[in-house]
């Protein structure tokens, strides 16, 4: 028997969170993916994601593109568009190319219009503070007497 490659169809829904679902965790897949429950923690696809009305998403998504008809908060990063209906939800930030809002929809966002993408998203940069060169990390400068 030979081996025969899946194809994945990005307009078929091929994956599904049921309104009654709820799930914490990493989530990645191929296709499309639906969600209407309720999910926390990172998403990470190429593919195509829409969070239906009941969905509700607390997550840093990194995706190709993604349509919001319910509520999503965190980070946003999209390669290709970010479309968030009337109905639609956004509390983070979004970093997309395209960026589409129905009048609405709700959007409390950071939102930058870009494509480049960046390495980790903007809540994950560290501030980071130069060091004296006379000191040494965990150790107090006494004072010269």
């Amino acid at each position: 028997m030979k081996d025969k490659k899946q194809s994945f169809d990005e307009t078929k829904i091929t994956g599904f969170f049921d309104k009654n679902t709820k799930f914490n965790g990493e989530l990645e897949f191929k296709g499309s993916f639906r969600v209407d429950g309720r999910f926390k923690g990172n998403i990470n696809s190429e593919s195509s994601l829409v969070i239906g009305d009941n969905g509700k998403v607390e997550a840093d998504i990194k995706i190709g593109s993604v349509l919001v008809s319910g509520e999503v908060k965190g980070t946003i990063q999209a390669k290709d568009k970010v479309e968030v209906h009337s109905s639609g939800k956004v509390i983070g930030t979004i970093i997309t190319p395209k960026l589409i809002v129905e009048e609405g929809a709700f959007l409390e966002a950071n939102c930058q219009t870009t494509d480049k993408m960046p390495q980790s998203p903007p809540s994950e940069l560290k501030q980071v503070r130069p060091e004296s060169k006379d000191t040494k990390p965990g150790k107090k400068e006494e004072p010269k007497t």
